[in-house]
């Protein structure tokens, strides 16, 4: 069933670029807030890009990105017909990273503010290394703020119809851009039931991100 795929397609993205974005928002977070470096100033100033810019226009410039570099990269390589890369759930993915990342390591980096560093000095004074103190005191300590951050880049990627629209491929439909094409030809009781499903979704995961931020 197409919407039984549209789904399955929303929730692979959805928890992959949810996965990638905490990671790499959690270690950004860290990094800005612990470290000084040449570039600090200008990193601070890249997250908020995609926050205050339209998301029309970062779904185009994806688009164009990702065709200029699919286009470069299959014209030296000599790729054709099946094997020339083109756009999917890959470059649907790494879109909605693209955008995600920032929220995280907003909402990470406010843990980060109220963190109190003298627990990882204990701990490395009783003979504990950065890694195995990062695992057993830093992480348990911030870990409200990066599952709230992380439920927010679920979320973000569940409901975002204009990035997608623009970086989707052939099998890589999600439900929102499915449930667009059915009320482009007529509101049915199958777009009603998928759009009542889909916001109770939202509205779960959206209630649980606030929970967790607000132990945080």
């Amino acid at each position: 069933d197409d919407a039984l795929d549209a789904a399955g397609n929303t929730l692979i993205i959805a928890v992959s670029s949810a996965l990638i974005a905490t990671v790499i928002g959690t270690m950004a977070a860290l990094a800005l807030q612990r470290y000084a470096f040449p570039v600090k100033r200008a990193s601070e100033a890249a997250l908020y890009i995609p926050i205050v810019i339209p998301e029309i226009v970062m779904g185009i410039g994806i688009l164009v990105f990702f065709s200029a570099l699919f286009s470069a990269i299959n014209n030296t390589l000599g790729l054709t017909g099946d094997s020339r890369l083109s756009l999917g759930l890959g470059t649907v993915i790494v879109s909605h990273v693209a955008f995600s990342v920032p929220f995280v390591t907003l909402v990470v980096r406010a843990r980060l503010h109220g963190f109190d560093h003298s627990l990882e000095e204990a701990a490395m004074d009783l003979g504990a290394n950065e890694f195995t103190t990062f695992r057993r005191v830093t992480l348990p300590m911030i870990a409200p703020g990066v599952l709230s951050g992380g439920l927010l880049a679920f979320t973000l990627s569940l409901d975002d119809f204009i990035i997608t629209f623009f970086t989707t491929g052939p099998g890589s439909t999600t439900l929102p851009i499915y449930v667009y094409g059915l009320l482009r030809r007529i509101v049915t009781p199958e777009v009603n039931a998928l759009s009542t499903i889909w916001i109770l979704t939202v509205l779960v995961v959206v209630f649980i991100s606030q929970r967790l931020e607000s132990r945080s």
